[in-house]
Order: C-alpha cells, then sequence, then structure tokens
C-alpha cells in the first residue's frame, strides 16, 4: 500500500491554460470587436464570462486541494470531494492499456499525462493523471505491472508486492522498428499530407476575414499576383515546394521517433517530436490483427498494423492512434514483426477465394442506387458541356463505376481457417482499400451465420466474428459455401477448452 497522494500542483497551471486557449474566441469577440459596444446582450455576456472564468479557476483551485489518490496491490484507490466525500476503486487487472503524452507544456516542465485504460464505457473508464513528473508515472507503472503479475503467481497471498526498480526502458525490451528518414519520406507521400496546406490556408484565411475583414484586401492583391505568367509559375512553384515540405514537416513531427517494442508480457510504442506520445499494452489483450492497405500503400509495398483491444485508445481530447505498429511498413516486415512480438498470431498468406458463381451473383445483382440515380437523370436530362445526352454518359459511367467496385470486392475478399495447432480465423476484404484481418478462435466472443434467400438457393451463406473492443469488433465475409459456414460454427463450438473467465 503506498501511501495518499495528491497530483502535482502543475495540474491548476495545466488548466489554467486550457481555460485560456478556451477562452480566447470569447475575449477577442467581447473585448476587442465588440469593445465599443454598449448593447445588453454584449453587456451581460461580458459579465457571464467573467463569472464563469471565475467559477472555472475556484473549481480548479478546489479539485486540487480534494483530489487524491493511492496504490495498493490489487487496485488504484481514487478520492475526492471535501465534505461529500467518495472513492473510486479501479482493479489492476481491469487496465487495458497505458497511454503516456507530453506535449509541449509537459516538456518544458520535464513531467507527462498518463492515462490507465480499462475495458470499462464512461467517463470514469480510465485512470487519469493529466500533469505527473516522468518519475511518478515510472513508479506507477511500474508498480501496476509488477503488482498484476505478482497477484498472478500469488493470487491473495497477504503480503506486499516486492518493491521494483524504475527504469525508462527495461533490459530485456527488443527493439523491433525505429523510423528513419527514408520512411519519413515515404510516408509523408502516401499519406498524402502534402496536400494538407492548401485547405490550412483556406481555413485560416476564412477565420481571419471573419474578425478583421480581408476579403476586399485579398482579392485585389490575388488578381495583381496572377495578372502575368511568370507570376502563376512562381505561384505554383512555390505553393508546391511549400506543400511538399509543410508534410514532410507534419509527418516528421507526427511520426519522427517512432519505435516499437517489446518483452516477454507487453508490446511498446512511442512516437513523436514535439508531442510525445507512448503507449504500452499486455500481450495477452490483443483481441485481433488487422492488416490496412489503402492504393497508394500496394503500390509501394507497404502496409499499416493495426491492434484490436479492450481499452479505449483516446486521451482526453486526443485521440492516441498508436495502436497501429507504424502505418507505413513493408509488407514483408510487417509479416515479420508480427511474428516476432505475438508468434501465437499465425498469417498464411494462401488464402481461399470465394466461388465462381458469387461472381455473376454479384455482377448481376440489381443496383437500386443505380436505378435511381438513372431515373432522376432521364427525368431531369441536364446538359453538360452542350452535350444532351450528357445523361446517358453519366448513367453509363456510375453502371461501370459500380461494375468495377463489385468486381474488386470480389477479387480482394478471401478467408481462410486454421483448425490445427493455431486456432485462428482470417478474412480480407476491401476495394480500393484492403483489410485482412486474424484473430484466434478463444479471443472471438461471438460468431453467427446468416442466409437470404438468394444464398439458400446457390448453397452460401454470410459469417460474422465478434471480438472484445471500444468499439466492439465485428468481422466477417458474405457468399461462403455453407459447407464453410457449418465448419466455422463447428471450429467455433470446439472452443470451450481453451476459454478462461477472468
Amino acid at each position: 500500500m503506498t501511501k495518499k497522494r495528491r497530483y502535482s500542483p502543475l495540474v491548476m497551471l495545466f488548466e489554467f491554460g486550457k481555460l485560456g486557449k478556451n477562452s480566447f474566441f470569447f475575449v477577442v469577440f467581447l473585448y476587442v470587436i465588440k469593445a465599443d459596444s454598449t448593447s445588453l446582450f454584449i453587456t451581460y455576456g461580458r459579465i457571464i464570462f467573467l463569472l464563469a472564468v471565475v467559477l472555472t479557476v475556484f473549481s480548479i483551485i478546489y479539485q486540487w486541494f480534494t483530489h487524491r489518490y493511492e496504490l495498493d496491490d490489487k487496485s488504484f484507490h481514487l478520492y475526492k470531494g471535501l465534505f461529500n466525500k467518495s472513492e473510486r476503486i479501479i482493479p489492476f487487472s481491469k487496465i487495458q492499456n497505458i497511454n503516456r503524452r507530453a506535449p509541449l507544456f509537459h516538456r518544458i516542465f520535464n513531467m507527462t499525462s498518463i492515462h490507465f485504460e480499462t475495458g470499462m464505457i464512461g467517463d470514469n473508464a480510465a485512470v487519469t493523471f493529466k500533469v505527473i513528473s516522468q518519475k511518478e508515472a515510472e513508479r506507477i507503472e511500474t508498480f501496476l505491472k509488477s503488482a498484476t503479475k505478482h497477484n498472478e503467481v500469488y493470487p491473495n497471498d497477504g503480503f506486499d508486492v516486492p518493491p521494483v526498480e524504475v527504469g525508462h526502458h527495461a533490459p530485456n525490451r527488443i527493439i523491433h522498428f525505429q523510423s528513419t528518414r527514408k520512411d519519413i519520406f515515404k510516408a509523408s507521400f502516401t499519406s498524402l499530407s502534402f496536400l494538407i496546406l492548401i485547405p490550412f490556408i483556406g481555413s485560416f484565411y476564412f477565420k481571419t476575414n471573419e474578425i478583421f475583414d480581408v476579403r476586399h484586401t485579398a482579392e485585389g492583391l490575388f488578381e495583381r499576383m496572377i495578372s502575368t505568367w511568370w507570376a502563376v509559375a512562381i505561384i505554383v512553384i512555390v505553393l508546391t515546394i511549400a506543400s511538399v515540405a509543410f508534410g514532410i514537416v507534419k509527418t516528421f513531427l507526427k511520426y519522427g521517433n517512432y519505435e516499437i517494442s517489446s518483452d516477454s508480457d507487453y508490446i511498446y510504442i512511442s512516437k513523436g517530436v514535439i508531442d510525445e506520445t507512448a503507449f504500452s499494452i499486455s500481450k495477452e489483450r490483443v483481441q485481433a490483427i488487422e492488416i490496412e492497405q489503402s492504393l497508394l500503400k500496394r503500390w509501394f509495398g507497404l502496409a499499416g498494423v493495426k491492434l484490436t483491444s479492450v481499452g479505449s485508445l483516446s486521451s482526453g481530447e486526443h485521440k492516441l492512434e498508436v495502436n497501429t505498429l507504424y502505418p507505413f511498413l513493408p509488407v514483408h516486415k510487417a509479416y515479420a514483426m508480427i511474428a516476432d512480438i505475438l508468434p501465437s498470431y499465425t498469417i498464411t498468406k494462401e488464402m481461399t477465394r470465394l466461388p465462381k458463381k458469387v461472381f455473376w451473383l454479384r455482377m448481376l445483382w440489381p443496383s437500386w442506387f443505380w436505378l435511381i440515380v438513372t431515373g432522376f437523370l432521364l427525368y431531369f436530362k441536364p446538359t453538360i458541356l452542350k452535350l444532351e445526352q450528357a445523361w446517358l454518359i453519366l448513367s453509363v459511367v456510375l453502371l461501370f463505376w459500380i461494375l468495377g467496385v463489385r468486381w474488386l470486392d470480389f477479387f480482394h475478399t478471401r478467408y481462410r481457417m486454421n483448425k490445427h495447432f493455431m486456432q485462428f480465423m482470417q478474412f480480407k476484404k476491401g476495394v480500393l482499400k484492403t483489410s485482412l484481418f486474424i484473430s484466434k478462435r478463444e479471443k472471438v466472443i461471438e460468431v453467427n451465420v446468416t442466409r437470404n434467400l438468394v444464398q439458400k438457393r446457390l448453397g452460401l451463406a454470410s459469417i460474422r466474428t465478434i471480438n472484445r473492443g471500444k468499439p466492439i469488433r465485428h468481422a466477417g465475409v458474405d457468399d461462403v459455401p455453407i459447407e464453410f459456414a457449418n465448419a466455422f460454427v463447428k471450429w467455433y463450438k470446439d472452443r470451450e477448452n481453451e476459454v478462461t473467465v477472468e
């Protein structure tokens, strides 16, 4: 049992900073734009705003004085309240993921934030330390892992957890991947981050125009800039270089210092240059693996590997995309890394395609969307580029697009069920973006098989699996042979000897 502790006083400074950030718009509107206004609406608005700021400041200080925490050998104990006191207990066994995030504010003071995510739902589903010292975060994380392992070996023995040394990196941790400059360049182009600059400039312009009305000045400047061909050429070149540079810098800040490592029990992922993020998940908590490839990634031979886990992967207002084992891994490296980190997950490239009759079923199945759109085009008959038959051309183009999507979906859809040694199921689906889903039988909590009238006539069925996660993870394939669907149900029923109840 540790001593009852108060949170870091820097929590108050952090909350004051958030208050200032959230109040910026109101300050500009009430005291700059409407500085000379005598309207009752503005006057009362200023009063309400000041009262809200005072109450928020008091609430921040009050919470720091009344909120405390402590740890025993099995759970977190979180206390709050002065007159009406309450205690919340979160068992260590419920902790699914551990997320760390150190933005600029935290790095200035050599602090971090840490979130212990559970499988529960609601505002109190996580144990959150918004600002905490690096040493204290390491101490709590190490204490939790040690206590969890100790209780698994010596359950309910009544003794304290033995002390453990705190270190930044465990000596037995194996590093599987570290991002290089080449990886950053690949990521910046395959993620199309260089296209973000122009929308960013447009958004900045419209927001500035709402406050300072710069539209007329900007329009006049733009007309002078495009008055000659060489000026247009210079603008295009400058924008191209700036866009590429912006994309590379943005990708570097997000994926720089990316590292994937593991030990015998946990997977560790860290990333970020200014805004540092770290994530750890128990290997036993991994419910499924998903390998995703967009069209660009397939061209460059890259893939992203996602881990499905029970705990939430968000940190306050920020979604932590660290459940991905780097989104731009070479395919062969991704497969090898999964084999190294999670050897109990077997991925095979030999998968079964859908029967040929499914191809004709999907290609000949009527498209209600195409029929409705064609009906509207036939009724209004729009003329485009002086073409009176433009409506017919649009209808034909849409039909070929739908048929092309169906062909790609059929071509990419495959499935595989392993009934020997490693019991796992894998599905592959997608059109322009493909997804390969792999899960062990013991991690699947529910399966179902459905059949419509057409599938019954053709001897087909749709199969689905459900895995725990936030949100619940559904996966499956449509139009598999009924023989495989029956074997799939039997395969799942045979899992009784593998399931352990927590």
